[in-house]
């Protein structure tokens, strides 16, 4: 049996490691990934403030990959033939008895004008340095800052993430008084970041907001983004010497250029609560390329459901499971819709956190908390270390 993934972050790598320790020797199991480098995304928002480089939070996977019995194919796929099982890569062709699609996202700058040419983004770790070496010389000349998301965003957690962050990192260069910090967001109200808030969310936001003396606008998207200044959908210009914003996620060229997998019009992949192709028995998706149905009713101002982590190191783990089950003649998979795996995240908030917990990630819940921890963000650097310590050492097991 011969399964190829393609991508190798949180979802990919975990899936490729999970098939091979359950399949053992009856399993080949090839990942293909351009990048020879894990990286350790939620910590790129430390970047630009100095608290991390990108070589604290990334390290080679290949090595780990071959020592588990996974074969790395340093190449980038550019699309599959579904009827004969091929993926092209730049590097010749790799045929399958499985597909894992575990792609990740491809940023939508162009959701709004000046996005990509003024507008800085802290997703990828050439955004993150660029960002770094503007506020740097933000602190020369200092003035409005907007941070945010922009319409039919869905990664509103990060965003948060790197506003109180940069609050904090304005009050330790002593320039706070200096600047009017705003926050600009599609979010119907404040928390509720694309899955219809947790309970006291919204009220504990505000009080952040308040307390940190943050201008805030829901209900907006951008209109268009200029050196100087933001043009919101509402009419509002606000000026702004440094903008941050999280643009949408659709698709990547993989998926899109590869006609047979029928994907969706932002280039996800249809998939059941088994993570199986709903029309492709032999290909699967894992992570941010699932296609996920918005749990609300968007507002004035559109926006997405986030795709985090957690569920794409979830979804990995269910993919190799019921690969494996498959391999072996059984006809009952493992299910678990992207909306009932456990919420489980913490929130940095500026060398403070803040710790989200709930049985579903997707209302109905029976369980949800948010629990501020205004000491020090212990959680946050915990989980960092423990995740890139587990995946160093091709734990994939390990929740």
């Amino acid at each position: 049996m011969k399964t190829v993934v393609v991508g190798g972050n949180f979802a990919g790598i975990t899936a490729a490691l999970e098939i091979k320790r359950k399949g053992k020797e009856l399993h080949e199991v090839i990942l293909i990934d351009k990048s020879p480098l894990f990286l350790f995304i939620p910590s790129l928002i430390w970047v630009p403030f100095g608290r991390r480089k990108i070589k604290d939070i990334s390290f080679r996977k290949d090595a780990i990959l071959e020592k588990k019995g996974v074969i790395f194919l340093n190449a980038e796929a550019l699309h599959v033939d579904t009827e004969s099982q091929i993926v092209k890569t730049d590097k010749g062709d790799v045929t399958y008895d499985h597909l894992v699609i575990a792609t990740g996202p491809k940023v939508k700058y162009d959701v709004a004008p000046g996005v990509k040419e003024f507008a800085h983004y802290i997703g990828t770790p050439n955004g993150a340095m660029k960002a770094k070496v503007a506020l740097e010389a933000f602190k020369e000349n200092p003035g409005n800052i907007i941070i945010g998301a922009t319409q039919n965003a869905g990664c509103m957690g990060a965003a948060y993430e790197f506003l109180f962050n940069i609050e904090k990192w304005l009050r330790e260069q002593k320039i706070r008084k200096k600047v009017n910090l705003y926050w600009i967001t599609p979010e119907t109200y404040l928390g509720h970041f694309g899955i219809d808030g947790m309970t006291g969310g919204e009220t504990m936001l505000k009080s952040f907001m308040k307390l940190f003396n943050i201008h805030y606008r829901t209900e907006v998207g951008v209109k268009e983004v200029f050196k100087d200044k933001v043009v919101l959908t509402s009419g509002e210009e606000i000026e702004s010497k440094f903008t941050m914003l999280m643009p949408p996620f659709v698709g990547v060229d993989f998926v899109s250029k590869s006609k047979g997998l029928n994907a969706t019009q932002a280039g996800y992949l249809p998939v059941g609560d088994d993570y199986r192709h709903i029309e492709l028995p032999n290909v699967w998706a894992a992570g941010i390329a699932v296609d996920v149905k918005l749990p609300f009713t968007p507002g004035k101002v559109p926006f997405s459901s986030p795709k985090t982590g957690y569920p794409s190191d979830e979804t990995g783990k269910i993919v190799a499971e019921n690969i494996v089950r498959v391999s072996k003649g059984k006809t009952e998979l493992k299910r678990k819709p992207w909306g009932k795996i456990p919420g489980i995240c913490v929130m940095d908030a500026g060398k403070k956190e803040v710790i989200i917990l709930s049985n579903n990630l997707f209302r109905p819940r029976t369980f949800s908390i948010m629990i501020p921890n205004v000491l020090y963000d212990f959680s946050k650097v915990l989980f960092e270390k423990y995740f890139l310590w587990k995946t160093k050492r091709g734990y994939s097991f390990l929740p």
